[in-house]
């Protein structure tokens, strides 16, 4: 875990880290509710290719989406090794499969730098930022964007 100045004033903030393929990701641990172990998906008819399909979470019904995918990479074959983090925006709950979870971050809000503007109008639209501490580059994800664009169903910008 990062190191943190007790004496600096800045309003800190907690990211849980996890990894898709070799690279790092974040997302605000407010917005996270649990972390389970992969379970298999019940697919949807007709769903868009990145949300692998609903399980029964403690009587309700989660949808699980493939984060992998979602960001434009590969499609993950799921193992027994991938974890679901179920996150909640607003009323929206969703499962974002991913391969695992790898660290709790406390940084300050000066630690984020801003997306590169070479990236796609998309990538910027799901990320908040990008985080260079550690020796690593991670990207921070904005679940807002992710979960609003998947409850319209669309996979695209309006």
């Amino acid at each position: 875990m990062m190191e943190v100045n007790e004496h600096d004033t800045s309003q800190y903030n907690e990211l849980i880290a996890f990894r898709l393929g070799e690279q790092e990701f974040c997302v605000d641990i407010m917005s996270v509710r649990d972390i389970r172990g992969w379970t298999p998906t019940t697919p949807l008819p007709h769903s868009p290719d990145y949300v692998k399909g609903v399980i029964n979470l403690r009587g309700s019904v989660l949808p699980v989406i493939d984060l992998s995918a979602r960001l434009g990479f590969r499609s993950t074959e799921p193992t027994a090794r991938h974890v679901i983090i179920v996150t909640q925006v607003g009323s929206q709950s969703v499962g974002l499969l991913v391969d695992a979870v790898s660290d709790i971050l406390t940084i300050t809000s000066e630690t984020i730098q801003p997306t590169p503007d070479v990236a796609s109008e998309l990538a910027r639209c799901f990320m908040k930022g990008v985080l260079a501490i550690e020796g690593r580059m991670i990207s921070l994800i904005g679940l807002d964007s992710v979960i609003a664009a998947t409850h319209e169903g669309t996979g695209t910008l309006n």
